[in-house]
Parts: structure tokens; sequence; C-alpha cells
């Protein structure tokens, strides 16, 4: 029999499974393990009868109350069994889960949509990210890096003292508009010098190499542009970079959510997908954190009502650096041990993919 001395106070608690007893340690884990499974809460009986833990259902049941006052078990209104709370399940998930890598099943399945021939990079990212989502059950999301456009033409269209239209024709064709507000009013000579130095200086290069060329010609006073024209040419460029720095988000796999048991849930987890800026957001700190990144529940104020959780991988470019996201969004009863090997790899896969 397992023996061990009391729990500390919540208030002693640091949120480290230190803080558990080897009795304690033992009981939580079945009971998050056998919650991620069946989705169901655990009781004192079952786990006295099933758990191999030679402990009566009371003593059980005590460890369960002290889990409970810890704040890392709930007691649904509807059951008398617990189950873990979103404070249960992050420190299961940084502590005490273990993982294991993808089965040669799932790697077959990732490799074979990432080695499309004659797809295009966002379709094949596409492929990916669903064969992903079918694995895991839930829905996937791949942050696919915006282009940085190349430069073909720049025109400015004076529209008033203080506004411009900036017509950006790409290499590839494309056509897109921009109004630039300008702090101090500029003359239609300042204007058109300002254009003809962008199409003759910067033509043919990406936005960020044009806004590097432009600073160092300015720092070696080979722009020939006064104060005002050089400050409209860097403000137009830096109007252009910032919109294109935004990535495509491509969802895949919504249906798989509604499976889940709480359609109410669901519903919410569906709305909350729909706010593409805000998932972008949530991306991006996985894509600063530089490594893989579990989201549960309330952690994130996008998937806070449905209470959903997020695995999230940054994959990389030929140069090593991070370029977009991927990810899986689900219940926060995920299998975490089976998802976050897969979502791993799928990262992993697809820094290949981009080399």
């Amino acid at each position: 029999m397992m023996k061990a001395g009391p729990l500390p106070a919540p208030d002693q608690m640091t949120g480290s499974v230190g803080d558990l007893s080897e009795r304690a340690r033992a009981i939580f884990r079945d009971i998050v393990e056998s919650y991620l499974s069946t989705g169901e809460p655990v009781g004192s009986r079952t786990l006295a009868r099933h758990g191999g833990f030679n402990l009566s259902a009371a003593s059980i049941r005590n460890v369960m109350q002290d889990l409970e006052e810890l704040g890392l078990l709930a007691a649904p209104h509807t059951s008398a069994g617990r189950m873990p709370t979103e404070r249960g399940l992050r420190l299961f998930v940084d502590a005490m889960m273990q993982v294991a890598e993808p089965s040669p099943e799932e790697v077959a399945a990732i490799e074979a949509e990432a080695q499309v021939k004659g797809a295009s990079l966002e379709e094949v990212l596409s492929r990916t990210t669903g064969a992903l989502s079918g694995l895991a059950q839930c829905a996937a999301v791949v942050a696919v890096p915006k282009a940085d456009a190349v430069i073909r033409q720049l025109s400015l269209v004076p529209l008033s003292p203080g506004r411009l239209l900036s017509v950006l024709v790409g290499a590839d064709g494309s056509v897109e508009n921009r109004i630039i507000e300008l702090e101090e009013p500029l003359t239609e000579s300042a204007v058109q010098q300002a254009e003809a130095y962008m199409n003759a200086r910067l033509s043919g290069l990406t936005l960020a190499g044009a806004a590097e060329r432009l600073r160092a010609e300015i720092a070696s006073g080979r722009a020939e542009l006064d104060r005002l024209t050089a400050n409209l040419v860097e403000e137009g460029l830096a109007a252009w970079s910032r919109d294109e720095s935004g990535p495509v988000l491509i969802v895949r796999g919504q249906a798989h959510l509604l499976d889940s048991k709480d359609l109410d849930r669901a519903r919410l987890l569906f709305e909350e997908l729909e706010t593409k800026a805000q998932l972008a957001r949530l991306l991006d700190e996985a894509r600063a954190a530089d490594a893989l990144k579990i989201f549960i529940g309330a952690e994130t104020k996008l998937f806070a009502l449905s209470g959903s959780s997020v695995v999230a991988a940054p994959y990389r470019g030929a140069d090593g650096r991070v370029v977009g996201v991927v990810g899986v969004i689900g219940p926060t009863r995920l299998n975490y041990a089976r998802v976050v090997p897969m979502v791993d790899f799928t990262a992993s896969r697809l820094s290949r993919l981009m080399g």
C-alpha cells in the first residue's frame, strides 16, 4: 500500500508536481489519463476497483478531495466523480505527460500529403494540415507566410494636400492600392521625384529589399532626395510592408468538432475560429516562442468561452528562420500525449518542405 503525508495547503502550492505526494500523483495521473481517454469524470469506486492502488474507495476519495481543494480537480454537478481542471491539465502536460514518437502510420499519412508532385506550396500546406486534422480528429490550422511582393512599378496619386493613393504593381501582375497619410503636405514635384526614384532604384526588389536599399542610399548620400521626399518613400514602403507581414491562415477539419459531446462548446469554438485575426495573434505566440506551445482553455482569451486547447509548433525556411506555424485546435480533453508528437513531426516535415 502506498504511504504518503498530507498534501500542502492551496496557498503553499507552487504549481510543481513535487507538491504532490506519491499517492496523490498516482491518483491524479490516473484520473487525468482516464478523463482524456473517455471524457467522463472518474469516481473513487472506479479507481479502487481498477486503479491498482490497493486503497479503499474512502481513502481515494480523501485524496481526490485534497486535489480538488488544490484546484487540480473539479466535481461536475451531474457526477460524483472528478475531472481535471484547466490548472490540473496544465500541471499534467508540463510535468507528468509522457509522449512518444508518432506511429509509422501517422508519419506515412503526413508524408504522403507533403510530397504531392505538381502542387503549389499553399496546396501542399493545406493537404498536410488536413492530414494532421484527420489523425488528431480535431480542427487543424497552418499559418502560411505571405510572400513578400516584388515591385514592378509604384505610382503615387495626390488625393488632397495630406493624402496620397499608392498603387503597387507586383512582378506577378497583381495590383493593390493603399492610402498614405502625410504629416506634412508635399508639392507635386516632390511627389513626382519620389515616384521616379522608386521606379528607377527599387523596381525588381522585394519590399524588404527596397526598404534596405533606401536606407543604405540615404546613409551614403546616393539617394539625392530631400528630407520630405525621402520620408514619403520610406512611409510608402512601410505601409506596404506592414500589410504584407500578416500570414494567410488555412483551417481544416472543423467538422471533427461536431463529434464533441458538448455541442454548445463546439458551436462557440466554430465562432471563435471565424475570428482569424485573433487566431493569427495566438499563433504568433508559438512563433515567437520558437518552439512547440500548448495553450489550455482560458489561458487564451480567444478560446476562453469554448474551453478549447491549442497545440502549435513553428516551422522554418531554408535559412532556419521561423516562417509559419502549424497546430491543432480541439477540446481541452485532447489526447495531448498523442497530438503533441504529431504536431511536432508535422512542423518538422514542413520545415524540410520549405528548405
